[in-house]
């Protein structure tokens, strides 16, 4: 009986989970012939403002996390595309994996720039008003945003949770235009000091409109309750942190749209 009970508890919750990801739209796209498999969502009421946001989601490619964002971002009146950044038979099944294949677009900013954009495309055509777009990521996603915004892709701003700061050093500083925002912790020690400084430079040399905000006792990964609450590791939720960023992000979102 009793196991009869916790089987329909987990179905419960798998059916839960399902409704509560309805709105979700599989979207498959293409980068030649690598096929891609993105997610799209639209706000239920929609606004005519018909504003854009753009998900880069973590190393291990789309998560329960990004999608969640997906969905409170449309319960605010956003349009959301969520990027598949690997293609289909790329996707990691570990940490080491995703460690590799982070790697791999974090050294081939080209490549990197080129899934970004193509995820771009797809919000656009999925309703967004391309006048009115925010690029968002998390972790190695926060890496991508920031090389939206260096690269001068067609965006009013991006958003950096907890991302890596490293830039391509063989790419010119160059004058950059979208408004930059990284929500970073403090206590984060997979991004070196001399990582921070260096981008601090780059920010104050190409002349952005950034700002780099740090939350108290936040590690790595401090938005995703995935992340566990374990700290000594160096990834770990953090809730006051994860709200504090998420208010920043919608204050930055009302600023600029």
């Amino acid at each position: 009986m009793k196991i009869k009970i916790l089987s329909l508890v987990a179905l419960l919750c798998m059916m839960m989970d399902t409704s509560i990801f309805a709105q979700l739209k599989p979207i498959n796209y293409s980068d030649g012939n690598q096929k891609l498999n993105g997610i799209s969502s639209r706000p239920k009421k929609q606004s005519k403002q018909k504003a854009g946001i753009l998900i880069l989601p973590a190393w291990m490619g789309i998560d329960k996390h990004a999608k969640e964002t997906a969905l409170k971002l449309n319960d605010l009146g956003y349009h959301c595309f969520i990027a598949d950044i690997y293609g289909e038979g790329n996707y990691p099944k570990n940490q080491g994996e995703a460690s590799k294949m982070a790697s791999f677009y974090k050294t081939n900013t080209d490549a990197y720039v080129h899934r970004i954009q193509l995820a771009l495309d797809q919000l656009i055509k999925s309703g967004a008003d391309p006048s009115r777009i925010v690029v968002i990521g998390y972790c190695f996603g926060g890496t991508g945003a920031l090389n939206a915004a260096r690269e001068n892709m067609p965006v009013k701003g991006v958003v950096s949770f907890h991302g890596g700061l490293g830039r391509d050093t063989n790419r010119v500083i160059k004058t950059i235009l979208p408004k930059v925002l990284v929500c970073h912790g403090a206590n984060d020690f997979y991004i070196p000091a001399t990582d921070i400084s260096a981008f601090q430079n780059e920010m104050k040399q190409s002349k952005a409109d950034w700002q780099m905000i740090y939350y108290a006792n936040a590690v790595h990964a401090f938005t995703d309750p995935a992340a566990g609450n374990d700290p000594s590791g160096g990834a770990a939720y953090h809730e006051q942190a994860d709200k504090r960023s998420w208010k920043h992000m919608i204050q930055f979102l009302n600023e600029i749209l």
